[in-house]
């Protein structure tokens, strides 16, 4: 597993960040967030299949993915992490919730939704997987290029477009693949919201065609506590469309954190 082990700070302060990135992209995807948590350390990984990471083919569950993660913390000696995903990056990031959720400090959800696979999902991501290792990567990232990120984004900051395109056109298609394969079995956590018990920021952008901001309030209203936070003219990585504006609600959430180790330290000193 290719990585980045940035900053520093101390994993009982929750001053750990990991930053899991989304489908088709790599660990490059969170170049604006490397610098944005002063006094964090920041990991930030190639997923399984993605970047620089080994690609394992067939089908990639959720699962692997969060305990690839989990190995990942033990390797580094980190115990708890705040953890931040991106559309399946935060699926993977709810994911590893489920199963390790006394390592979870703090979380931020974005543009990603809880919902189980339909039947037509399941079709659709299973159909698209073999398109991927017939044909590769090129005439998909070109269509889906519009989507991934606004008009706005497009017209105005054709740097981040070509990015995320680079981004895309570089993903190895057996790990595409693999991974769209795992998601078409992915479970449904609606279930698991109301449990989560740490502060938890959910960030959408405003035009995203892929989650809307229905997804991001859906889990808004269900996540006891939980802060939402809506990017105005970014589309489906509203973290390089707006770094700004997503790093200042990033920040909101990473202070929360340390206010709420502060405060947890301070109780058990007492």
């Amino acid at each position: 597993m290719t990585y980045d082990d940035t900053g520093g700070g101390s994993d009982s302060a929750g001053s750990v960040l990991l930053l899991v990135h989304g489908h088709p992209f790599d660990r490059t995807m969170w170049r604006p967030q490397q610098g944005a948590a002063p006094g964090h350390r920041v990991v930030t990984p190639d997923l399984r299949g993605y970047g620089g990471t080994q690609v394992v083919p067939g089908l990639t569950p959720l699962s692997t993915f969060a305990a690839d993660l989990a190995g990942l913390l033990d390797h580094l000696g980190v115990r708890r992490a705040v953890l931040c995903g991106l559309s399946m990056g935060g699926q993977i990031v709810l994911e590893f919730h489920r199963l390790f959720p006394d390592r979870v400090a703090g979380l931020v959800l974005a543009d990603t939704f809880a919902q189980g696979e339909t039947e037509q999902g399941r079709k659709e991501r299973n159909d698209r997987a073999d398109r991927l290792l017939r044909d590769g990567m090129s005439g998909y990232a070109h269509e889906v290029l519009d989507s991934m990120v606004s008009p706005a984004t497009v017209a105005d900051r054709p740097e981040v477009a070509a990015h995320v395109l680079g981004m895309m056109l570089a993903a190895p298609p057996e790990g595409a693949a693999a991974a769209l394969r795992g998601r078409a079995e992915r479970p449904d956590y609606t279930a698991t919201l109301p449990t989560v018990a740490v502060p938890t920021l959910v960030v959408v952008g405003s035009d995203d065609v892929f989650t809307p901001v229905a997804d991001a309030v859906f889990l808004h209203d269900r996540i006891p506590g939980s802060r939402l936070a809506v990017i105005e003219g970014a589309g489906h990585l509203p973290n390089l469309e707006r770094p700004a504006a997503f790093n200042d609600a990033l920040a909101g959430l990473l202070a929360t954190v340390r206010e709420s180790a502060r405060d947890g330290a301070d109780m058990t000193e007492s």
